[in-house]
């Protein structure tokens, strides 16, 4: 009977993740953030189970003028069933937990990766015909031009960058799935085997949590354009950049540009964003703001006259004082 039965550890990996899907009825599964000059604090759609919550009704506005068709709930049959799959799944792998028997186990695991592809390609299905069935007679009609947001990743959009990705609940189903099939692992391997893979499997989750980490782009000179003043980054000792929470980077030539950027933002914008400073010294990499110290004098040639640069040390920056004469000052303070 023992080699039909699963392992302790396999079964308490489907109790796990029948708990965890259990919770994912309550949090949203999906996002698709669009960020754009005229959004900087950016919008927002959460796909739940049962439903589309965000700022559905500034977007149905866009889609409107554009020709696309508006957003429903009710327009999707498949929040009605949707709620249901995600407790049978959650119910079923408990269930097998506790009739304790492979093929039940391997029968589940199946059954739940079909529904993830299954899942994806009617997500697929539904973005094709909201981004190229449009209206003839919108307000904006560019031609040839669709409007599919990616399936996951980013995509530009006219002057909007959209961004699809999992949520909180969709990284629970992500992480199910994984768990899993770290459970097929441990019925297919011994325990000696088993430990080797488990280290594998475990070191390819890291790597992947670490790839998905929002980090600040590289300027690259001569290529890059300044979000403000639209000018090439000439300069690479004077460069800025502002990342969002969604992790769109606007790119600066100048600290100066960067402040008249913010200026021009709701007051609020802040709350969501990180700044960065292009280091003076060394090999220019990007230093976090609050970690910068910055110099200002009339004698730095600046690309857009804004006479200020930064420095990871206040070390750095008094060698460069010696030379340029002028005043040390923080980001806050600028």
């Amino acid at each position: 009977m023992k080699h039909i039965k699963l392992s302790v550890w396999t079964r308490l990996l489907l109790v796990i993740c029948g708990i965890g899907l259990f919770t994912v009825l309550f949090t949203p599964i999906w996002r698709i953030d669009l960020d754009a000059p005229q959004y900087p604090e950016g919008l927002r759609l959460n796909i739940h189970a049962n439903g589309i919550r965000g700022n559905v009704d500034i977007i149905n506005g866009l889609n409107h003028y554009i020709g696309m068709k508006t957003l429903h709930n009710e327009d999707f049959f498949e929040f009605t069933i949707l709620p249901y799959c995600i407790s049978f799944f959650g119910a079923l792998f408990i269930v097998v937990a506790l009739i304790n028997r492979k093929k039940w186990f391997y029968s589940s695991f199946f059954l739940f990766v079909a529904f993830g592809i299954i899942a994806m390609i009617d997500f697929w299905r539904w973005e094709y015909n909201y981004g190229h069935n449009l209206d003839p007679h919108a307000a904006i009609v560019v031609p040839g031009m669709a409007y599919q947001p990616p399936l996951i990743g980013f995509k530009q959009l006219l002057n909007f960058g959209a961004y699809s990705i999992p949520d909180f609940g969709g990284w629970i189903f992500i992480g199910a799935g994984a768990l899993m099939l770290l459970g097929v692992v441990i019925e297919w391997k011994s325990t000696l085997k088993f430990k080797k893979a488990a280290l594998l499997f475990a070191a390819m989750i890291i790597l992947s949590l670490n790839s998905c980490k929002i980090e600040p782009q590289r300027i690259t000179v001569g290529k890059d354009n300044c979000a403000f003043c639209k000018m090439t980054i000439s300069d690479p000792r004077f460069g800025a950049e502002i990342l969002t929470s969604t992790g769109r980077a606007f790119k600066f030539d100048d600290i100066h540009c960067m402040n008249e950027f913010v200026k021009s933002m709701q007051s609020d914008w802040k709350k969501n964003t990180t700044f960065y400073f292009t280091d003076y010294c060394s090999t220019h990499e990007l230093v976090e703001a609050s970690k910068s110290v910055l110099l200002k004098s009339a004698e730095l040639k600046c690309p857009m006259d804004g006479h200020l640069a930064a420095f990871s040390s206040i070390d750095s920056l008094n060698i460069v004082k010696a030379i340029y004469h002028g005043d040390a000052i923080t980001w806050e303070q600028l």
